[in-house]
């Protein structure tokens, strides 16, 4: 984009060109942006309050970025961009895993929302998906032989989702077989995410299903956020990818994690795909 063409747009067409750019680049500097859309660095600014404002970056010394830390989630549509193969490949696995006639909890992270898109395929039927994400929700809400049942509460546009009492109470009142979920970090034995509203809801998914099956990617291991979730034993399985290194799986071993190691298609297997940690 040239620099008299960015200069010309709107405020709100540019800033949503500038997301668009800082969601696939994961940062910018405000000095890139200013030059990228020829514009002054004082409107460079002032595009970002409004960004961070909708919750969809954060601002940072000299730049922004759409990144996760310790006590931030990122913008759900920055998560849909990201592992997105690692992300599959433990779909996959844990698509292995539901029956048809089950009921089923899936919660608002995107590695689970893999799972709803394969169940668009129509091959595991019927089968009752409860969620409280709505990503999830119009992904399914038309397809037959699901018995779709939405989680309400308060919508959060960062995460796309269903939160508040309302959803956990929502959640109190039902029993699932299996509930798939999601977290931002794991260290130590234990589960984190960075923000509190979130973590209520996730607990209240895992005590209302019978087993409960944990997805994360690689990146995931060995990192800690704000808040604790859940020890990992109140998981029946962990499913993770072939990036997890040795020294993030020894971790697990260390705390006896039953864990599987799910193959990646198109990369050289780092594991065994049927690895299972110790129970």
């Amino acid at each position: 984009m040239s620099s008299s063409s960015g200069g010309q747009q709107g405020p709100a067409a540019r800033q949503a060109a500038m997301a668009e750019q800082v969601l696939a680049d994961g940062s910018a500097t405000a000095a890139e942006l200013a030059e990228r859309f020829g514009v002054s660095l004082m409107t460079i600014h002032r595009d970002l309050d409004e960004l961070e404002r909708q919750g969809i970056v954060r601002k940072s010394r000299g730049g922004v970025t759409a990144q996760p830390s310790g006590v931030f989630e990122s913008n759900v549509q920055y998560r849909l961009k990201t592992m997105r193969a690692e992300k599959a490949a433990v779909a996959d696995r844990a698509l292995r895993m539901v029956e048809p006639g089950m009921a089923i909890l899936l919660d608002d992270s995107t590695s689970t929302l893999e799972i709803a898109r394969r169940l668009r395929t129509g091959e595991v039927t019927p089968l009752t998906v409860v969620t409280n994400f709505l990503e999830a929700i119009n992904l399914l809400s038309d397809q037959r032989g699901i018995h779709l049942m939405a989680l309400g509460g308060d919508y959060d546009p960062l995460h796309s989702s269903f939160l508040g009492v309302s959803c956990v109470e929502a959640v109190e009142q039902l029993r699932v077989d299996v509930c798939f979920a999601s977290t931002s970090a794991v260290h130590g034995g234990y589960a984190y995410h960075q923000e509190q509203h979130i973590v209520s809801v996730k607990r209240a998914m895992l005590d209302a299903a019978a087993r409960n099956v944990l997805l994360i990617d690689h990146t995931k291991l060995g990192r800690v956020a704000l808040h604790r979730v859940v020890p990992l034993s109140r998981f029946d399985t962990l499913l993770v990818d072939d990036g997890a290194s040795s020294e993030a799986l020894r971790d697990l071993d260390e705390h006896k994690v039953r864990y599987e190691v799910c193959p990646t298609p198109g990369k050289g297997d780092g594991h065994d795909g049927n690895r299972t940690g110790a129970t």
